[in-house]
Order: structure tokens, then C-alpha cells, then sequence
């Protein structure tokens, strides 16, 4: 497997070339949250949120692409990486990895077509797009696999052929970006489990007030996305998380007890297009 991967590498030189004809079409992040409206909650959006700002190479996404498939890879072009990333570390490799891991966009996008969800990036297609689709761009304005420039995952569909994404090594960084139709080559539709929640579910811990690490930054992630853009994702299950997690125990008609537990993950992980 690793022998095979590291033929990706040969070819991401010719990955994430960000021509300047194309900036003008992709708004910094603070450009988008002046006039964001709520965004999907799935957790791998959750998990890709938590890598906005992260800068240069090698980093913690190239790291760990590394770790398995070979140190060329530590300071290689990362945006497939990244989605590598997000979907293995919010249990969704299954869903958005039909190939298994990749870092080279052209193999990635052939995965979804061997696997039946390819859609090609007409705005007609484009305007169909969902929150958690895996987005493939070609800056030579082609909806050819073959042609694959970039990729990023759907955050929001804004209309008009036109998606909000989260999108890795651009200007090197994670960031959220708008785009347009006419840069789509195409997209990718993961086969979400409709029943994910609940097999997660199982596996995630009982979190109240006091507790600290990963999962309760993934709960505030979740709580960022549930119209509380005010919870700061420390890792510290604080008074606000708590009152956070309330409001949202109210909207989902669950115990208003303030712990994340059974009852709760559901309600902060459910999907809304």
C-alpha cells in the first residue's frame, strides 16, 4: 500500500497551482463571515473547521499523511491530504475515501466515479451541490477529471452555481473560500451512513462541565456551527459550552441537563442541507 501511494507524490506538482486569474474569485474567510449564514453540521465540516487558520508545511495534516504513506509527502501540496485528514480523524473515511487515502486530486475524483457519484461541474449539477460534498476544481475551466487542479469539501451552497467551501493549501493556509461553476470540474458525493450517528454515538464519551481534550473541542465546533459563533473552541468544557449546550438540548426537545451524552450527540451532530 505504501509503495502504491507514493506514486501520488510524483504528480502533486501539478496540484494547487493558484493562478493569479482566479484570486479575484476567492474571498479571504473574514470576507465571508461578515454576511455567513448557518452553515451544515455534519461532523466532517466540524473536523474542518478545526484546521481554519493552520499555515505552512509540514504541518499536523502533512504529518500524518507522512507518518503512513512515506516522509515525501511531509512537504507536498496538502489540499487532498487534508480531506484525507478530516474525513479519518470525524470517522468518515469510508464515505469520503471510496479509494483510501489520497493526495492526488485526479485520483481521488476517479474514486467517485469508479463509485458512482461523480457529478460533473456543470452549474446546473453545481447548484445541487450539498454541505459535506468533496469539491474538485480545474483552473482551466474543463469539467475533466483528468484536469483536476484543487479540491475542498462544500460548506454552504450559496445559489446561483456558486459554493462556499473550506479548502487546504490555499495561499498555503486553510481557508474558506467562495467559488463559482465556471472553476468546478466536478464533485464527489459521499455515501454518508444515514444511521452514522447512532454507531458513533456509541463510541463517543458522557462530557459535562469540567471535562477537557479533543472531544469537547469537536463539541464546540458543533456548538460554532449551531448558530453559537461566541464558544471558542479550547478543549475546556466551560460555563459557556455548558450554556451553549443547553440552548441546544432545547431545540433538539432533549434532556436540558447541559452533559453531552447519549441523547445529545445526535442533536449536535445531525446533517441539515
Amino acid at each position: 500500500m505504501r509503495q502504491t501511494k507514493r506514486k501520488e507524490v510524483k504528480h502533486l506538482d501539478k496540484v494547487d497551482a493558484h493562478p493569479d486569474a482566479h484570486r479575484s474569485t476567492e474571498p479571504d474567510e473574514r470576507d465571508i463571515l461578515g454576511a455567513r449564514q448557518d452553515a451544515t453540521h455534519s461532523s466532517m465540516l466540524a473536523e474542518a473547521r478545526k484546521s481554519l487558520g493552520l499555515k505552512g508545511r509540514p504541518n499536523a495534516i502533512t504529518r500524518s499523511y507522512a507518518a503512513r504513506h512515506g516522509k515525501e509527502y511531509l512537504t507536498a501540496s496538502w489540499c487532498d491530504m487534508a480531506i484525507t485528514y478530516w474525513a479519518r480523524h470525524s470517522g468518515n473515511a469510508d464515505a469520503v475515501l471510496p479509494g483510501g487515502d489520497r493526495a492526488y486530486t485526479v485520483y481521488h475524483a476517479e474514486d467517485f466515479r469508479k463509485a458512482g457519484t461523480w457529478h460533473a461541474g456543470t452549474t446546473d449539477n453545481v447548484r445541487d451541490a450539498k454541505p459535506g460534498d468533496i469539491v474538485f476544481f480545474d483552473w482551466g475551466t474543463s469539467n475533466s477529471i483528468d484536469a483536476v487542479d484543487h479540491v475542498g469539501v462544500v460548506e454552504k451552497n450559496l445559489g446561483g452555481g456558486r459554493l462556499q467551501t473550506i479548502e487546504a493549501n490555499t495561499g498555503n493556509a486553510v481557508r474558506r473560500r467562495v467559488r463559482a461553476a465556471g472553476v468546478i470540474a466536478g464533485f464527489g458525493r459521499p455515501s454518508y451512513d444515514a444511521n452514522w450517528t447512532e454507531s458513533m454515538v456509541k463510541k463517543l464519551p458522557e462530557l459535562a462541565k469540567g471535562a477537557r481534550g479533543e472531544h469537547v473541542e469537536t463539541v464546540q465546533a458543533l456548538l460554532q456551527a449551531r448558530s453559537h459563533p461566541d464558544i471558542k473552541v479550547t478543549g475546556r468544557f466551560d460555563d459557556a459550552t455548558e450554556k451553549a449546550v443547553r440552548a441546544v438540548q432545547k431545540w433538539g426537545k432533549v434532556h436540558q441537563d447541559g452533559v453531552v451524552g447519549p441523547q445529545t450527540w445526535p442533536v449536535l451532530l445531525r446533517v441539515h442541507t
